[in-house]
Protein backbone atom coordinates (compact mmCIF):
# COMPACT_ATOMS: atom_id res chain seq x y z
CA UNK A 1 0.00 0.00 0.00
CA UNK A 2 1.04 3.60 -0.51
CA UNK A 3 -0.26 7.14 -0.54
CA UNK A 4 -0.80 8.88 -3.89
CA UNK A 5 -0.19 12.61 -4.23
CA UNK A 6 -0.96 14.80 -7.23
CA UNK A 7 0.77 18.18 -7.16
CA UNK A 8 -0.50 20.92 -9.48
CA UNK A 9 -1.19 18.30 -12.14
CA UNK A 10 -2.29 19.43 -15.59
CA UNK A 11 -2.89 17.73 -18.93
CA UNK A 12 -3.37 19.80 -22.07
CA UNK A 13 -4.00 18.17 -25.43
CA UNK A 14 -2.57 19.33 -28.77
CA UNK A 15 -5.88 21.06 -29.53
CA UNK A 16 -5.27 23.37 -26.58
CA UNK A 17 -8.02 21.77 -24.46
CA UNK A 18 -7.21 21.11 -20.81
CA UNK A 19 -8.44 17.69 -19.63
CA UNK A 20 -6.98 18.35 -16.17
CA UNK A 21 -5.92 21.73 -14.81
CA UNK A 22 -3.88 22.39 -11.66
CA UNK A 23 -5.14 19.37 -9.71
CA UNK A 24 -4.02 19.14 -6.07
CA UNK A 25 -5.04 15.87 -4.43
CA UNK A 26 -3.68 13.78 -1.55
CA UNK A 27 -4.93 10.18 -1.32
CA UNK A 28 -4.01 8.51 1.95
CA UNK A 29 -2.40 5.11 2.32
CA UNK A 30 -5.23 2.55 2.46
CA UNK A 31 -7.95 5.01 1.43
CA UNK A 32 -10.82 4.26 -0.95
CA UNK A 33 -11.22 7.42 -3.02
CA UNK A 34 -13.76 7.83 -5.82
CA UNK A 35 -13.14 10.24 -8.68
CA UNK A 36 -16.58 11.18 -9.91
CA UNK A 37 -18.13 13.61 -12.34
CA UNK A 38 -19.95 13.86 -15.66
CA UNK A 39 -18.50 12.59 -18.94
CA UNK A 40 -15.57 14.69 -20.10
CA UNK A 41 -14.73 16.10 -16.66
CA UNK A 42 -11.21 14.61 -16.68
CA UNK A 43 -11.56 11.80 -14.14
CA UNK A 44 -10.30 8.99 -16.41
CA UNK A 45 -7.41 11.20 -17.55
CA UNK A 46 -6.39 11.61 -13.91
CA UNK A 47 -6.35 7.83 -13.50
CA UNK A 48 -4.25 7.45 -16.66
CA UNK A 49 -1.80 10.07 -15.38
CA UNK A 50 -1.40 8.15 -12.11
CA UNK A 51 -0.88 4.90 -14.02
CA UNK A 52 1.59 6.46 -16.45
CA UNK A 53 -0.55 5.73 -19.48
CA UNK A 54 -0.48 9.46 -20.21
CA UNK A 55 2.15 12.07 -19.38
CA UNK A 56 1.18 15.34 -17.70
CA UNK A 57 1.80 18.69 -19.32
CA UNK A 58 2.96 19.91 -15.91
CA UNK A 59 2.86 18.84 -12.28
CA UNK A 60 4.01 15.85 -10.26
CA UNK A 61 2.69 12.38 -9.44
CA UNK A 62 3.97 10.79 -6.24
CA UNK A 63 3.31 7.23 -5.08
CA UNK A 64 4.47 6.36 -1.59
CA UNK A 65 6.27 9.72 -1.48
CA UNK A 66 8.42 8.93 -4.52
CA UNK A 67 8.22 11.05 -7.68
CA UNK A 68 7.03 8.69 -10.44
CA UNK A 69 6.06 11.36 -12.98
CA UNK A 70 8.66 10.24 -15.52
CA UNK A 71 8.54 6.50 -14.78
CA UNK A 72 7.07 3.93 -17.17
CA UNK A 73 3.77 2.30 -16.09
CA UNK A 74 5.54 -0.97 -15.18
CA UNK A 75 7.82 0.85 -12.76
CA UNK A 76 5.00 2.53 -10.81
CA UNK A 77 3.76 -0.54 -8.93
CA UNK A 78 0.07 0.04 -9.65
CA UNK A 79 -2.59 -2.35 -10.97
CA UNK A 80 -5.47 -1.21 -13.15
CA UNK A 81 -8.93 -2.65 -13.76
CA UNK A 82 -10.67 -1.36 -16.88
CA UNK A 83 -14.28 -1.05 -18.01
CA UNK A 84 -13.68 -3.96 -20.41
CA UNK A 85 -12.57 -7.20 -18.77
CA UNK A 86 -9.46 -7.45 -21.04
CA UNK A 87 -8.93 -11.14 -20.21
CA UNK A 88 -6.70 -13.36 -22.33
CA UNK A 89 -9.17 -15.63 -24.17
CA UNK A 90 -6.65 -18.44 -24.74
CA UNK A 91 -5.83 -18.71 -21.02
CA UNK A 92 -8.04 -20.26 -18.36
CA UNK A 93 -8.84 -18.35 -15.15
CA UNK A 94 -5.75 -19.73 -13.44
CA UNK A 95 -3.59 -18.56 -16.32
CA UNK A 96 -5.16 -15.10 -16.36
CA UNK A 97 -4.59 -14.68 -12.64
CA UNK A 98 -1.03 -15.98 -12.85
CA UNK A 99 0.00 -13.89 -15.86
CA UNK A 100 1.12 -10.69 -14.05
CA UNK A 101 3.06 -12.79 -11.53
CA UNK A 102 4.85 -14.64 -14.32
CA UNK A 103 5.81 -11.31 -15.89
CA UNK A 104 7.16 -10.24 -12.49
CA UNK A 105 9.11 -13.56 -12.28
CA UNK A 106 7.47 -14.59 -9.00
CA UNK A 107 8.72 -17.98 -7.76
CA UNK A 108 6.40 -20.83 -8.80
CA UNK A 109 5.27 -21.98 -5.35
CA UNK A 110 4.51 -18.41 -4.26
CA UNK A 111 2.72 -17.79 -7.56
CA UNK A 112 0.41 -20.77 -7.08
CA UNK A 113 -0.27 -19.79 -3.47
CA UNK A 114 -1.19 -16.21 -4.38
CA UNK A 115 -3.42 -17.32 -7.27
CA UNK A 116 -5.31 -19.71 -4.99
CA UNK A 117 -5.60 -17.13 -2.19
CA UNK A 118 -6.93 -14.50 -4.60
CA UNK A 119 -9.39 -16.92 -6.17
CA UNK A 120 -10.70 -17.87 -2.72
CA UNK A 121 -11.00 -14.19 -1.74
CA UNK A 122 -13.17 -13.54 -4.81
CA UNK A 123 -15.13 -16.78 -4.61
CA UNK A 124 -13.91 -18.06 -7.99
CA UNK A 125 -11.81 -21.00 -6.82
CA UNK A 126 -14.18 -23.37 -8.62
CA UNK A 127 -13.63 -21.58 -11.94
CA UNK A 128 -9.84 -21.82 -12.23
CA UNK A 129 -9.91 -24.29 -15.13
CA UNK A 130 -12.50 -22.40 -17.22
CA UNK A 131 -11.80 -20.14 -20.18
CA UNK A 132 -13.26 -16.59 -20.21
CA UNK A 133 -15.80 -17.64 -22.86
CA UNK A 134 -17.28 -20.06 -20.31
CA UNK A 135 -17.85 -17.36 -17.68
CA UNK A 136 -20.72 -14.97 -16.99
CA UNK A 137 -20.16 -11.21 -17.00
CA UNK A 138 -19.92 -11.10 -13.21
CA UNK A 139 -17.42 -13.97 -13.15
CA UNK A 140 -15.28 -12.29 -15.80
CA UNK A 141 -15.23 -9.10 -13.77
CA UNK A 142 -14.10 -11.03 -10.71
CA UNK A 143 -11.24 -12.51 -12.72
CA UNK A 144 -10.29 -9.03 -13.96
CA UNK A 145 -10.30 -7.83 -10.34
CA UNK A 146 -8.29 -10.86 -9.29
CA UNK A 147 -5.61 -10.20 -11.89
CA UNK A 148 -5.07 -6.79 -10.27
CA UNK A 149 -5.34 -8.01 -6.67
CA UNK A 150 -2.92 -10.92 -7.10
CA UNK A 151 -0.08 -8.46 -7.76
CA UNK A 152 -0.44 -6.74 -4.38
CA UNK A 153 0.66 -3.37 -5.78
CA UNK A 154 1.13 -0.04 -4.05
CA UNK A 155 -2.24 1.20 -5.40
CA UNK A 156 -5.24 -0.20 -7.26
CA UNK A 157 -6.79 1.88 -10.06
CA UNK A 158 -10.35 1.19 -11.26
CA UNK A 159 -11.78 2.79 -14.41
CA UNK A 160 -15.58 2.28 -14.27
CA UNK A 161 -15.16 -1.50 -13.80
CA UNK A 162 -18.86 -2.23 -13.22
CA UNK A 163 -20.41 -0.21 -16.04
CA UNK A 164 -20.87 -3.24 -18.33
CA UNK A 165 -22.87 -5.20 -15.75
CA UNK A 166 -26.64 -5.22 -15.38
CA UNK A 167 -28.20 -3.26 -12.51
CA UNK A 168 -28.63 -6.15 -10.05
CA UNK A 169 -25.14 -7.52 -10.63
CA UNK A 170 -23.70 -4.05 -10.36
CA UNK A 171 -25.24 -3.61 -6.92
CA UNK A 172 -23.92 -7.01 -5.83
CA UNK A 173 -20.41 -6.33 -7.12
CA UNK A 174 -20.44 -2.91 -5.49
CA UNK A 175 -20.97 -4.53 -2.11
CA UNK A 176 -18.28 -7.09 -2.78
CA UNK A 177 -15.78 -4.39 -3.75
CA UNK A 178 -16.44 -2.53 -0.52
CA UNK A 179 -15.95 -5.69 1.54
CA UNK A 180 -12.83 -6.48 -0.47
CA UNK A 181 -11.31 -3.14 0.43
CA UNK A 182 -12.18 -3.63 4.09
CA UNK A 183 -10.51 -7.06 4.00
CA UNK A 184 -7.38 -6.04 2.09
CA UNK A 185 -6.91 -2.45 3.23
CA UNK A 186 -5.29 -1.36 -0.05
CA UNK A 187 -5.23 2.09 -1.61
CA UNK A 188 -8.16 2.12 -4.07
CA UNK A 189 -8.71 4.93 -6.60
CA UNK A 190 -11.99 4.39 -8.39
CA UNK A 191 -13.39 6.34 -11.36
CA UNK A 192 -17.14 6.43 -11.94
CA UNK A 193 -19.86 8.70 -13.28
CA UNK A 194 -22.39 6.91 -11.04
CA UNK A 195 -23.19 8.93 -7.91
CA UNK A 196 -24.50 5.83 -6.09
CA UNK A 197 -21.20 4.02 -6.58
CA UNK A 198 -19.24 7.02 -5.42
CA UNK A 199 -21.35 7.54 -2.30
CA UNK A 200 -21.56 3.90 -1.21
CA UNK A 201 -18.00 2.77 -1.93
CA UNK A 202 -15.72 5.60 -0.92
CA UNK A 203 -14.04 6.91 2.18
CA UNK A 204 -13.90 10.24 0.33
CA UNK A 205 -15.23 11.54 -2.97
CA UNK A 206 -13.36 13.85 -5.35
CA UNK A 207 -15.94 15.57 -7.57
CA UNK A 208 -14.47 16.91 -10.81
CA UNK A 209 -15.86 19.60 -13.08
CA UNK A 210 -14.24 20.58 -16.39
CA UNK A 211 -10.82 19.27 -15.42
CA UNK A 212 -10.75 20.80 -11.96
CA UNK A 213 -11.56 19.60 -8.47
CA UNK A 214 -14.98 20.96 -7.55
CA UNK A 215 -15.20 19.46 -4.05
CA UNK A 216 -13.41 16.87 -1.94
CA UNK A 217 -14.95 15.23 1.11
CA UNK A 218 -17.01 12.37 2.44
CA UNK A 219 -20.23 11.43 0.68
CA UNK A 220 -22.16 12.96 3.58
CA UNK A 221 -20.26 16.24 3.26
CA UNK A 222 -20.85 16.51 -0.48
CA UNK A 223 -24.54 15.73 -0.11
CA UNK A 224 -25.32 17.93 2.88
CA UNK A 225 -22.68 20.65 2.51
CA UNK A 226 -22.15 21.20 -1.24
CA UNK A 227 -19.81 24.07 -2.07
CA UNK A 228 -21.61 24.89 -5.31
CA UNK A 229 -24.78 24.41 -7.27
CA UNK A 230 -22.88 21.99 -9.52
CA UNK A 231 -21.97 19.79 -6.55
CA UNK A 232 -25.46 19.99 -5.06
CA UNK A 233 -27.13 18.98 -8.32
CA UNK A 234 -24.74 16.12 -9.05
CA UNK A 235 -25.68 14.11 -5.96
CA UNK A 236 -29.16 12.95 -5.08
CA UNK A 237 -32.06 11.31 -6.93
CA UNK A 238 -34.28 13.04 -7.77
CA UNK A 239 -31.92 15.96 -8.22
CA UNK A 240 -31.96 19.12 -6.11
CA UNK A 241 -34.88 21.53 -6.59
CA UNK A 242 -33.53 24.94 -7.61
CA UNK A 243 -35.59 28.11 -7.97
CA UNK A 244 -35.66 31.84 -7.14
CA UNK A 245 -36.46 32.51 -3.46
CA UNK A 246 -39.81 34.14 -4.31
CA UNK A 247 -41.16 30.81 -5.67
CA UNK A 248 -40.99 29.43 -2.12
CA UNK A 249 -42.59 32.52 -0.63
CA UNK A 250 -39.28 34.03 0.46
CA UNK A 251 -38.21 37.66 -0.06
CA UNK A 252 -37.22 38.26 -3.68
CA UNK A 253 -33.45 38.35 -4.24
CA UNK A 254 -32.22 38.46 -7.83
CA UNK A 255 -28.65 37.71 -6.72
CA UNK A 256 -29.54 34.32 -5.22
CA UNK A 257 -31.21 31.00 -5.94
CA UNK A 258 -32.30 28.45 -3.36
CA UNK A 259 -31.95 24.68 -3.38
CA UNK A 260 -34.14 22.17 -1.58
CA UNK A 261 -33.77 18.38 -1.60
CA UNK A 262 -36.91 16.51 -2.72
CA UNK A 263 -37.03 14.65 0.62
CA UNK A 264 -37.34 18.02 2.38
CA UNK A 265 -40.39 19.09 0.38
CA UNK A 266 -43.57 17.62 1.85
CA UNK A 267 -47.13 17.24 0.62
CA UNK A 268 -49.49 18.77 3.16
CA UNK A 269 -53.22 19.52 3.31
CA UNK A 270 -52.43 22.97 4.65
CA UNK A 271 -49.05 23.73 3.08
CA UNK A 272 -48.33 27.37 2.18
CA UNK A 273 -47.39 26.52 -1.43
CA UNK A 274 -50.19 25.63 -3.83
CA UNK A 275 -49.55 24.07 -7.24
CA UNK A 276 -50.73 21.62 -9.85
CA UNK A 277 -49.51 18.03 -10.00
CA UNK A 278 -47.52 17.71 -13.22
CA UNK A 279 -46.17 14.15 -12.83
CA UNK A 280 -46.38 11.21 -10.42
CA UNK A 281 -43.61 8.59 -10.61
CA UNK A 282 -44.25 5.48 -8.47
CA UNK A 283 -40.91 4.01 -7.34
CA UNK A 284 -42.15 1.21 -5.07
CA UNK A 285 -41.57 2.23 -1.45
CA UNK A 286 -41.66 5.89 -2.48
CA UNK A 287 -43.10 8.14 -5.17
CA UNK A 288 -41.71 11.23 -6.86
CA UNK A 289 -44.35 13.91 -7.28
CA UNK A 290 -43.61 16.90 -9.52
CA UNK A 291 -45.66 19.99 -8.73
CA UNK A 292 -45.88 23.11 -10.91
CA UNK A 293 -45.60 26.43 -9.11
CA UNK A 294 -46.06 28.99 -11.85
CA UNK A 295 -43.26 28.45 -14.35
CA UNK A 296 -41.23 26.30 -11.96
CA UNK A 297 -41.50 22.58 -11.23
CA UNK A 298 -40.49 21.14 -7.87
CA UNK A 299 -40.16 17.45 -7.02
CA UNK A 300 -41.23 16.02 -3.66
CA UNK A 301 -40.05 12.56 -2.61
CA UNK A 302 -43.08 11.02 -0.90
CA UNK A 303 -44.31 7.78 0.58
CA UNK A 304 -45.18 5.22 -2.09
CA UNK A 305 -48.79 5.09 -0.93
CA UNK A 306 -49.49 8.66 -2.06
CA UNK A 307 -52.67 8.88 -4.16
CA UNK A 308 -52.51 11.90 -6.42
CA UNK A 309 -53.59 12.36 -10.01
CA UNK A 310 -51.95 14.53 -12.65
CA UNK A 311 -53.75 17.87 -12.78
CA UNK A 312 -54.85 17.75 -9.14
CA UNK A 313 -54.07 20.60 -6.76
CA UNK A 314 -51.29 19.88 -4.27
CA UNK A 315 -50.12 21.81 -1.23
CA UNK A 316 -46.47 21.78 -0.20
CA UNK A 317 -44.52 22.79 2.86
CA UNK A 318 -40.85 22.78 3.88
CA UNK A 319 -38.59 23.55 6.80
CA UNK A 320 -36.46 26.64 6.00
CA UNK A 321 -33.58 25.03 7.90
CA UNK A 322 -33.10 22.66 4.96
CA UNK A 323 -32.73 25.42 2.37
CA UNK A 324 -29.41 25.88 0.59
CA UNK A 325 -28.55 29.30 -0.81
CA UNK A 326 -26.37 29.84 -3.87
CA UNK A 327 -25.08 32.87 -5.72
CA UNK A 328 -27.11 33.20 -8.92
CA UNK A 329 -24.12 34.39 -10.97
CA UNK A 330 -21.33 32.08 -9.79
CA UNK A 331 -23.25 29.08 -8.43
CA UNK A 332 -21.13 29.15 -5.26
CA UNK A 333 -22.76 28.23 -1.96
CA UNK A 334 -23.59 31.00 0.49
CA UNK A 335 -23.15 30.59 4.20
Amino acid sequence: MASVTLENLSKQFATGTFAVRGLQLQIADGEFLCLVGPSGCGKSTVLNLIAGLEQPTSGTVRIGGADVTDLDPRARDVAMVFQSYALYPHLDVRGNLAFPLKVARVERAQLQRRVEQTAALLGIEGLLDRKPSELSGGQRQRVALGRALVRRPAAYLFDEPLSNLDANLRTQMRGELKKLHETMGGTFIYVTHDQAEAMTLSDRVALMNAGQLEQLGTARELYHQPVSLFAARFFGAPTLNVCPPAVLGLPADASAVVGLRPEHLELSDHGPLQGRVYLVEPMGAEAWVTVELGQHRLVARCDGSVALKVGATAALRFDPAHLRWFDAATGKARG
